[in-house]
């Protein structure tokens, strides 16, 4: 498919890293829009809309504010820059915790992988059971990027059990049931993301997922039968 492309203005300090662009049908009528494949969403369930953008374009960072815990929640198309070109920005990775320093450089991507990122994740959430089936004009934007939708198809990235739509909004204590997962932690691109059950994406860790498989096998394997 080709975009429009077309520069957006953005006010966001971070603009001059990479250029806000639409990604409306080249040709298309009507205003220009980054993420025009959420518009649905957007109208049906905004905090899900949310969710994506954010996830596939922010890292995740630190939950709490201090020097050296890192910046919580930056483009991820920012964190490709060298550690030179941070400090213009006000981020001293100097002062992190080599730890957090690592997590956030995992966590970098290019801008045009972010939006790819997030039309994935738009495709998967409508296959899901009791999803909302997508107007005409975004099914066919999608399925012309990632194939034929089908309704109920949606699995867990990690144990394969189905998703349910609902569970978006099934939060217990803020935290929410189905989450944004990697089937390689330090790889941020369609082919590598999906959804996932929250335990699910905790026991999986920063193992990628076969390094997931072969340790749940080799535990169950020392299992006694007796003992499960």
């Amino acid at each position: 498919m080709e975009f429009c492309n077309k520069p957006i203005a953005s006010r966001s300090k971070y603009s001059d890293v990479a250029q806000s662009r639409c990604h409306c049908r080249k040709g298309h009528l009507g205003e220009c829009e980054e993420f025009p494949f959420l518009s649905h969403l957007r109208s049906v369930n905004k905090q899900l809309a949310e969710k994506i953008k954010r996830d596939a374009t922010m890292t995740t960072g630190a939950a709490w504010k201090s020097t050296d815990a890192g910046p919580n929640r930056i483009l991820r198309w920012v964190m490709e820059l060298s550690d030179e070109q941070l400090l213009e920005y006000g981020i001293d990775m100097s002062q992190l915790k080599s730890g957090v320093i690592a997590k956030l450089r995992e966590k970098a991507a290019d801008y045009d992988s972010c939006i790819l990122v997030a039309a994935k994740l738009t495709w998967i959430a409508y296959q899901m059971e009791n999803a909302p089936a997508p107007p005409p004009d975004i099914k066919e934007y999608l399925e012309d990027m990632f194939g034929p939708m089908r309704d109920g198809s949606t699995v867990c990235v990690i144990c394969r059990l189905p998703l349910d739509y609902n569970l978006f909004s099934a939060a217990a204590r803020g935290k929410a049931a189905i989450e944004t997962c990697h089937k390689n932690p330090r790889m941020h691109n369609p082919d590598n993301v999906g959804f996932g059950h929250r335990e699910c994406n905790i026991a999986q860790g920063a193992k990628t997922l076969s390094e997931f498989y072969v340790w749940i096998g080799d535990i169950l394997s020392r299992v006694d039968e007796d003992e499960l």
